[in-house]
């Protein structure tokens, strides 16, 4: 089972897409998953056991963990470039 964090820079409404997104990505390629929302300030604490964090906010850290921006999956633009990365990370 893959985990995976989605973090948005506020509220939840841009993570929500990105995650309904992520889990039929995951489903449609056969790829057990695991994902959970919550906001980039808090990805310092809840990064422990995740396998990949995605955002929709600008995030310069480094988690040790790999990290996509996401807002592909809000804007409409790049979605198949971005649903390949993210792929790329689950299927390993």
């Amino acid at each position: 089972m893959k985990k995976v964090i989605v973090a948005c820079g506020g509220a939840v409404a841009t993570s929500t897409v990105a995650a309904n997104k992520i889990r039929e990505l995951a489903k449609r390629e056969g790829i057990p998953v695991e994902v959970s929302q919550c906001r980039v300030n808090e990805l310092e604490s809840k990064k422990d056991g995740i396998d990949l964090i995605v955002t929709t906010a600008k995030v310069k850290k480094d988690y040790g963990v790999p990290v996509i921006h996401g807002v592909a999956f809000v804007s409409g633009v790049n979605i198949e470039a971005t649903e390949q990365k993210i792929l790329d990370v689950l299927k390993q």
